[in-house]
């Protein structure tokens, strides 16, 4: 007999492309259909629950409903859900976000990281009169045109890597490798045409990639120095490595930063951030044109400020308890590894890990990729055996949240034990 997650899959099917509403959820034969939350596990329509490690691909922080952040926003569903004129809540969480970011003298409210990131980019070009934008290759910024970009053949040009947008937009993304400094360097000297950089400060999007000593700040140093437009995607980093993100981790400020994710745990909002000189630029009092309905509304708003309320009360206990979490996590998947013989190397940084069936030290794509996908795959089915529910994708980044238990924590070492003799039986 089909489960209900089967049925279910098949109507979808009729009438949403591939049955679901964003590639990666979809995986073979059919993907499970979630009913609800609560913490750090998920409840399926079948009435399975799984331990969950993608937490929103990094947005839920807090874990699944959390308590006082739900009653905040039931306490805003009775005052309305959108106006479109303003509200003073928007002035405080531009306040908020000013008091704890040291780039953020002006934000701009937006819904989602894709509008975050195009705008950034926006601002770039406006800023510094050039066309050209640098995106390390590997690094996601979201499904617009100027970020839809693989390498061509030539040195740095990039090409679309996805139907419906054109090479013509794509070749204004100039691409080079993730931790390569000279390279960067190199490009960024002899040309002239070069309007920002965009990064991932901690790439999460070709699996998990740190970046090496003194990348960040080498970067931040060249742009400064050739007046390029720097700008730090911390859609995923944003309140997760530190409150203040991956600028105030690593001690870099960019010129621009966009937040999203974990901003809100959960619900639907994003900002981007950064020097007055450059915001200013945004219409109504500049001309470069970003505009929503949905920007700033009531809901996602008071989401946003009572996730940063929260992040802020539990203060010292926080990012330390989730990264002793997620390292107590690695070491016990490094260990079960080692005993087995398996090639295999995990990156981890914070509340956040991923691992690769590779020997290869991980530090860019290319090296990324040189992971055992096929072994990965059947991985992440043994998991999913043992209810633990971790990214379907060797190119995706695990994520370890603050309601994360050491009961948890116990159960996922032991599935990943069984799981991965599994996976050596099979290739053996």
């Amino acid at each position: 007999m089909s489960d209900k997650s089967e049925l279910i899959f098949k109507r979808a099917t009729s009438v949403i492309p591939s049955g679901v509403n964003s590639p990666i959820r979809y995986y073979p034969p059919y993907p499970f259909f979630v009913n609800s939350g609560f913490g750090s596990k998920m409840v399926t329509v079948d009435h399975k629950t799984y331990i969950d490690f993608c937490m929103g691909y990094g947005a839920l922080l807090l874990g699944h409903a959390y308590p006082s952040l739900i009653d905040h926003i039931k306490d805003q569903l009775d005052d309305g859900t959108l106006f479109c004129v303003p509200t003073e809540k928007e002035v405080i969480l531009a306040e908020k976000l000013s008091s704890i970011i040291p780039a953020a003298e002006m934000t701009r409210i937006l819904n989602t990281g894709l509008e975050a990131t195009m705008t950034a980019i926006r601002l770039a070009r406006a800023h510094t009169k050039k066309k050209k934008i640098v995106k390390l290759d590997g690094c996601y910024h979201g499904a617009h045109d100027y970020g839809l970009v693989k390498r061509s053949d030539s040195d740095y040009e990039g090409v679309s890597s996805s139907e419906g947008t054109t090479d013509e937009v794509a070749s204004l993304t100039l691409l080079v490798d993730y931790n390569d400094i000279s390279s960067l360097e190199n490009l960024i000297r002899n040309r002239d045409d070069i309007a920002g950089v965009i990064i991932e400060p901690v790439a999460a999007n070709m699996g998990l990639v740190i970046p090496e000593k003194q990348y960040l700040s080498e970067i931040r140093r060249i742009t400064q120095q050739n007046g390029v437009v720097l700008i730090f995607d911390e859609v995923v980093t944003g309140f997760r490595l530190s409150i203040g993100g991956a600028s105030e981790f690593f001690g870099i400020r960019p010129d621009i930063i966009t937040y999203a994710k974990a901003m809100g745990n959960g619900f639907p909002v994003a900002a981007v951030c950064g020097k007055k000189s450059l915001m200013e630029l945004l219409s109504p009092s500049g001309n470069v044109y970003q505009a929503s309905t949905y920007a700033g509304n009531p809901i996602s708003v008071s989401a946003a400020l009572k996730t940063i309320q929260i992040l802020e009360d539990l203060g010292n206990d926080l990012y330390p308890r989730i990264t002793r979490t997620c390292d107590t996590l690695v070491s016990g998947i490094s260990d079960i590894i080692k005993d087995l013989g398996l090639k295999f190397t995990i990156n981890s940084i914070g509340s956040m890990f991923q691992l690769f069936l590779t020997c290869d030290e991980v530090k860019n794509l290319t090296t990324a990729k040189k992971s055992d996908l096929v072994m990965f795959k059947r991985l992440y089915y043994q998991l999913l055996k043992r209810d633990i529910f971790i990214p379907p994708s060797q190119f995706e980044t695990c994520f370890v949240s603050y309601v994360h238990t050491d009961d948890d924590i116990d159960r996922t070492l032991e599935g990943y034990g069984q799981a991965l003799k599994e996976v050596k039986t099979h290739c053996d």
